[in-house]
Formats: C-alpha cells, structure tokens, sequence
C-alpha cells in the first residue's frame, strides 16, 4: 500500500469500556467466564475481528488495566468523574476518542463492545464492521431473532405489545422481531460526536445466535454464562507450555480401598501413562501437586518420571513458585483439577482445565471440560489436546 492510500484509509478502533466497580457481580469485569476474564475475552473477540485496527480498553482499575494489557489492548484511564455509576458508555467512549486523538490518532469507525457479553460472534462482528467500511450503514448493532410475544404490566393488569391478544397467529405465519443483545455496536465516529448516542443514519442489525445474548449483570447470569462455555467453546486445543495436575479425582477415580493394616491403594490408567511419557518426550514440562501426604502419590510420579509436590496445603502458592523457577509464565500453564481445592490455583493460569465429573464449582471455573473423567483417560485427553498436531 502507498503512503497516500495508507492515510486515506477507513480506520477502526474497537472500544471496551470496563470500569472497576460492579454492584451485582463484585469486580464483574475480571470474573472469569471459561477460564478467561471477562474484559480479556473481550478484547480476544475484537482482535480476532476482521477490518479492526486498534483495540482499547476505557478503565479507572489497576487489575483491568493489567489484564487488559496481556490480552493485547491499549488502555486508557479513565477519570473518577466518568467511573461512577450512574455514568454512560457513552461518556467513556467519548472520552476515549478525545484520548487518542490528543496523542494523534483518529478513528473513523467505532466498535463498541461490552465486556459484560461473554459470547461475542466473530463473524457478525466482522460483518458489522465491514457495512460500516462498504457504507451499507451508519450504525449496526448485534441482535438476534425472536418471535416472543411480549407483554407490559399496567395498574389495570397486563397488555399486549407486539401483538393483538385476541388473535395468536402460527410462528410460520409471524414477521419475527429483533432483541438487542448490548454485545456490540458499530458506528461512524463524527456522527457519534454529533448525536452523543450509537444510533443515527442508516441503522443495521447484525444477527447473532440466541444462545450467544448472555449479559452478566447478576451471580446467575454469570453461572449460567460459566455453563455456556463450557457446552461451546471445549474444542480447541489447548496451547501451553506446561501442564500441571491434582492427583486424587485426576489420576485416580477418587476412591481407595484399604486393607487390613491402613494401607490404601488407588486405581489409575494406564492410558494416562502413555499419555504422560507422550508430554515428556515432547519436552513439555509437568509437575503433580497434591494435598495428599499418601506415599502412592510419590510412587505414581516416580512410576510416570515426572515432578510431585505432595502434601500442599496453598496450592496457588506453590503453582506461581514452580511456575517461577522452570521460567513459564502462569499464562502457558494448564491446571486440570476436580474439587474445590484446586480452584485457588485455576484461577491464576491461563488454562484451567476439568474432569468430566468435577465438582460443579470447578466445572464453572474451567475453560476446559473433558469429555473423560478422573482415573478414566482425563490425563491422556488433555495432553492429547497439548500436544501439537
């Protein structure tokens, strides 16, 4: 491209406003939805977009800033008198644009996207983007389908809206009405400068999945969201440079049997085995952190030549101290766990991974969910999904 045609071209900056505090879901921007902080996955779903030239995130909070910056945005701070509650997107995207344009540099479109809408469908996105470049459209936003009946209350009891009560016609016979998801909005900046508000011009609907309408803005909402990653998103592959396992409920199937003189024993799989001399021979490090202060821990990680830190009661602590001394950034590390105890530490790597029948807190937390469950092949699938090709 020519220096005249790289000036003249449409330039999109994608706008993530995340302020720190949250009444309904405390510090609800760095919640986890699938393993991944909410403000991260929303900044992953705009640079994964197509005709996106700059992503940034609007925030008054350290944390959010941090994590913003990992997933690979540029932050603006935003001031104490646009961080409050009753303050507007509006007014921090604004505030946003006067930013960058005191630092020299201009947007042309916006993309607006709301942290709070974990599901964010790449290719409608894009697609929204790209009415605005072709000029199809002023301003598009993210909606999906529906045919609800829809009702209000009144003093006198209910009335209909989008329909005559008195008549209720097939869903085939039926135009359908679109409900906005708030996940994203797409429009011209100077119109944006003039109106102080996203909708002007042309307007467009960019349809979206029903199920991807998700907004957290309660503890509900965001279990349900948790779920919801959990159904869709378990596919990838898992990209890492380390894994790191709990023992019992992982490598076993949780129970003991016990003979006359105490000694336990445990049942294990051998395709586990295989799997774990696959990871070595690849050159990717393990380790097994434990609570448990059993000898048969030892002897398993003996058996399968990998590192063991057994009778731990932090495991957080003692994750970021190995992560620190083999030089592996938490990021790149996989955590597969099953109980509640392994929760402090999925919560600090980038790929927190469960058993197929973890305990249901921890299948909310994880960005994983086997299809195998502990002492079942769990070990093999998830190396399995490590190793490349």
């Amino acid at each position: 491209m020519n220096e005249d045609a790289h000036e003249s071209a449409t330039r999109t900056v994608a706008i993530i406003p995340a302020r720190g505090g949250s009444k309904g879901v405390p510090r609800k921007n760095v919640q986890r939805v699938g393993g991944v902080p909410l403000v991260a996955r929303a900044v992953r779903s705009a640079l994964a977009a197509a005709g996106i030239d700059l992503v940034v995130v609007s925030t008054d909070d350290d944390e959010i800033a941090e994590v913003s910056t990992a997933a690979g945005a540029r932050v603006v701070r935003r001031p104490a008198e646009l961080s409050g509650d009753t303050a507007s997107s509006e007014s921090a995207i604004l505030h946003a644009l006067d930013e960058l344009e005191r630092s020299g540099e201009t947007a042309d479109i916006v993309v607006f996207l709301q942290a709070t809408s974990p599901f964010i469908p790449g290719d409608a996105l894009s697609g929204a983007v790209e009415d605005l470049r072709t000029g199809r459209a002023d301003s598009v936003f993210s909606a999906h389908e529906t045919y609800g009946f829809l009702w209000r209350q009144t003093d006198d009891g209910a009335a209909a809206i989008n329909h005559d009560a008195s008549r209720r016609p097939r869903r085939q016979d039926r135009e359908p009405h679109y409900l906005e998801t708030g996940a994203f909005y797409v429009f011209r900046a100077d119109r944006f400068r003039e109106a102080k508000h996203r909708f002007f011009g042309r307007i467009r609907i960019a349809e979206v999945p029903e199920w991807t309408a998700i907004e957290i803005d309660d503890e509900q909402q965001l279990r349900i969201a948790r779920a919801l990653a959990a159904l869709h998103e378990g596919t990838e592959r898992i990209d890492v440079r380390a894994v790191v396992t709990d023992f019992d409920g992982v490598h076993t199937d949780d129970t003991a049997s016990i003979d006359a003189e105490g000694g336990e024993r445990v049942r294990v799989s051998r395709e586990d085995g295989m799997g774990v001399s696959l990871l070595r021979a690849a050159g990717i490090p393990m380790l097994i952190l434990s609570t448990e202060v059993n000898p048969v821990v030892r002897a398993r990680a003996d058996k399968l030549r990998v590192p063991v830190l057994h009778g731990i009661d932090d495991k957080e602590a003692a994750l970021r101290s190995w992560a620190h001394e083999v030089g592996i950034p938490l990021s790149d590390i996989a955590y597969l766990g099953n109980d509640v105890n392994d929760l402090p530490a999925m919560r600090i790597v980038g790929w927190p991974v469960a058993v197929a029948n973890a305990h249901p807190l921890v299948r909310e937390e994880a960005r994983v969910v086997l299809s195998r469950e502990g002492g079942r092949g769990a070990v093999r699938e998830l190396i399995e999904r490590v190793l490349p090709g």
